[in-house]
């Protein structure tokens, strides 16, 4: 399925097979197709790239479709590498967190820093957390292989792993 090139987001690289790989939905997903292009919410004299998922109902396109800053796309993908390397060592706490201390790190960005936490402001966290890591589990196989693939395309960009101070 083709994706439009029609709306506010003008893709340039697209991906429009991606139903066939989409994780846990690979052959059954309404997100079929991935892009980055021109954002949507491109003002006159200021253009951003964005990157896109594409969802489709059966019928019509869906509002449901995300349109994200490149960087937070990368955001996102630190989350997901800290939240999966906490989730390693995890088991040593009764809770799978620290209870007097929620935070998991601080990573440094554009002279501040991402706070990861565990959210002990939801109410459930307690169950919330135990199927958290369960899935992370079940799934670790389908995320390791496309964090194995995004590092090795890291090394090859030259982005390897460097000295930290």
């Amino acid at each position: 399925m083709k994706i439009p090139t029609t709306l506010k987001h003008k893709p340039v690289v697209v991906s429009e097979n991606y139903e066939s790989i989409d994780g846990r939905q690979a052959g059954n997903s309404d997100a079929k197709g991935l892009s980055l292009g021109l954002a949507q919410w491109n003002d006159r004299g200021r253009v951003d790239i964005s990157a896109k998922v594409w969802r489709y109902t059966g019928e019509k396109w869906s509002r449901q479709s995300e349109e994200l800053p490149l960087h937070r796309v990368i955001d996102l993908a630190i989350l997901v590498c800290r939240a999966k390397q906490y989730f390693t060592d995890a088991y040593r706490y009764p809770k799978l967190y620290d209870e007097t201390d929620p935070r998991i790190d601080r990573i440094g960005l554009q002279g501040d820093a991402m706070t990861v936490d565990i959210c002990t402001e939801n109410k459930m966290i307690d169950e919330d957390i135990k199927l958290f890591a369960d899935v992370l589990a079940r799934d670790d196989e389908m995320i390791s292989e496309r964090l194995h693939r995004l590092a090795d395309m890291l090394g090859e960009m030259g982005y390897g792993r460097r000295h930290r101070d």
